[in-house]
């Protein structure tokens, strides 16, 4: 049996599942594309196994399971929304602000923020600094590496979403999980969840060796290649509740949910 697998290509997706991929454990038909995309693809059920933003494992419920493996969530790891550190604070009803997807975990969250106020401009993540330093848009809601290097674009944070999730919440932050279609035998699934599972503590094993082949996996997939940024990612994202999502994560994603539902 083929699997259509759908990964990003940010240091913590290649970072978990390196090891899984190299291992000829499962015949694995891979996909390697943006969190957006991933997300669309996932809405039209043509993956098997794919990661995926939180919104959208609630939008796909009724077709996958989300697995207990390879969740990006955690605490000070949120979306932020910045702006250029030469401009004022426009009210956010006249503002125009890109964003990195409508089925994105980070579109949610500002929406819940702002009250869903402002002229959203779904935009891929990688174009959304360019796109506030140039002035083209007011505010920018930035994921990824580009919490480490919005600074170099002249830009300053507004809020930190994450933060702000927080401390309504008192839970961490869920962004993406890995989901599997409800079709698939349960213990199958079980099987690759493990496998996932084992791929991360390897990779946690020689986290701190530079010259692992896994970095070279990484380097040639990430959009930055600083190696301490590549490192700030995965510390960041790749977390023991990308083992497990254990009960404070299972909370946070009904938390999540409920939240959505209301909006």
């Amino acid at each position: 049996m083929k699997i259509k697998l759908g990964i990003s290509p940010c240091p913590n997706d290649t970072f978990m599942f390196y090891h899984l991929l190299n291992s000829n454990k499962f015949n694995i038909d891979l996909t390697i594309v943006d969190i957006e995309e991933l997300n669309h693809r996932a809405l039209k059920h043509e993956l098997d196994i794919s990661k995926v933003s939180f919104y959208t494992v609630m939008q796909v419920a009724d077709q996958y399971t989300l697995l207990d493996a390879g969740a990006a969530l955690g605490r000070n790891c949120g979306p932020l929304l910045v702006k250029r550190t030469d401009k004022g604070i426009k009210k956010m009803k006249d503002a125009k602000i890109a964003v990195p997807g409508r089925h994105t975990t980070a579109n949610l969250l500002f929406s819940l923020y702002a009250k869903n106020e402002g002229e959203k401009e779904f935009m891929p993540f990688n174009q959304i600094m360019p796109a506030v330093r140039e002035g083209r848009v007011d505010f920018g809601v930035i994921i990824h590496e580009g919490r480490f290097t919005y600074k170099n674009y002249g830009l300053t944070e507004v809020v930190d979403l994450g933060e702000w999730w927080e401390n309504l919440s008192k839970l961490p932050l869920p962004l993406g999980g890995i989901i599997a279609r409800n079709e698939m035998q349960f213990e199958w699934i079980e099987e690759f969840t493990q496998a996932l599972r084992d791929s991360i503590s390897r990779a946690f094993s020689e986290k701190e060796d530079q010259n692992a082949p896994i970095y070279t996996y990484i380097r040639e997939h990430a959009q930055e290649m600083d190696m301490k940024v590549i490192k700030k990612h995965i510390n960041l994202y790749v977390t023991d509740y990308s083992l497990s999502l254990g009960e404070d994560g299972k909370k946070a994603i009904d938390k999540l949910f409920d939240m959505a539902k209301e909006y």
